[in-house]
């Protein structure tokens, strides 16, 4: 229940430092009563501590469903490690697959910033994987640093190579490789 009371309190603070409006605890509490409902428990405790962020829940398959159909509605997302897989894997798929969606695991003492596919070992070494997860992982750990300057001129140049289509990766479209692409961010900054 600690656990879950951090990382819930984490979710609300980030909305504020962040200013965001929404925070929505995604659950299955109608079938996993014990943890799904504990979770759900500590959720609105936490919830009430922050009355100028608006806190929803919603179960996790109507979640799935409302992400596809509906992504604006959602603004800071809290669910347990299991189904935060889950739709962090649905949410790279609507950005433009896993090589699009960095991760961050930030802790008290420590920060983790990598893609959310991990190290795709099946590609390594085959100039093939979009570098544009990594890349920005790397902008949310500048952020995290608060180096927002160097993090937006980066972000910028990502975003200038992926609107031109230069250089993309074949995943993007394009016919490059890992290193074309990067080459052609770093001649933008």
């Amino acid at each position: 229940m600690k656990a879950q009371k951090k990382y819930v309190t984490f979710a609300y603070e980030l909305a504020v430092r962040e200013g965001r409006k929404k925070v929505t605890a995604v659950h299955k509490a109608n079938i996993l009563k014990s943890t799904s409902g504990l979770f759900l428990k500590v959720a609105r405790e936490v919830a009430e501590r922050f009355p100028q962020i608006e806190s929803t829940e919603m179960i996790v398959d109507a979640t799935c469903m409302k992400l596809v159909m509906t992504p604006e509605e959602f603004d800071v997302i809290v669910t347990t490690n299991l189904f935060g897989d889950i739709l962090s894997d649905l949410c790279a798929g609507l950005v433009g697959g896993l090589g699009m969606a960095p991760g961050a695991n930030i802790g008290e003492d420590a920060a983790i910033f990598e893609a959310v596919h991990g190290s795709a070992p099946d590609i390594a070494g085959k100039n093939l994987a979009n570098p544009t997860s990594v890349i920005l992982a790397s902008i949310q750990m500048l952020e995290h640093l608060d180096m927002a300057d160097t993090a937006e001129r980066i972000r910028s140049a990502v975003a200038d190579v992926i609107k031109s289509g230069d250089r993309t990766t074949r995943d993007l479209g394009g016919v490059h490789g890992t290193t074309d692409f990067t080459q052609s961010v770093i001649d933008r900054l």
